[in-house]
């Protein structure tokens, strides 16, 4: 895939942030670790993603815990047992 351009990235895309978030923390997180992140820190994070375009506004529980499961899926995915 051709990496030169990536579309940005709004609250919605749950997994497009998760995966990125993966590719950045690799595993540093684990499963447990992933859902004992703070949401204030989870919201930072996001919004230092290099082609995040969302607002600190448009952050919302749901979106959050959207973003936490998919970054486990992602896990599971690389880890498997």
């Amino acid at each position: 895939m051709n990496k030169s351009y990536e579309p940005p990235m709004h609250w919605a895309d749950h997994e497009d942030i998760a995966m990125a978030l993966y590719e950045k923390f690799g595993d540093d997180f684990t499963e447990s670790k992933i859902y004992r992140i703070r949401f204030t820190e989870l919201i930072d994070w996001v919004l230092s993603l290099p082609n995040f375009e969302g607002k600190r506004e448009g952050a919302n529980e749901g979106h959050l815990e959207q973003i936490q499961a998919k970054w486990v899926y992602e896990w599971r995915d690389n880890n498997p047992s």
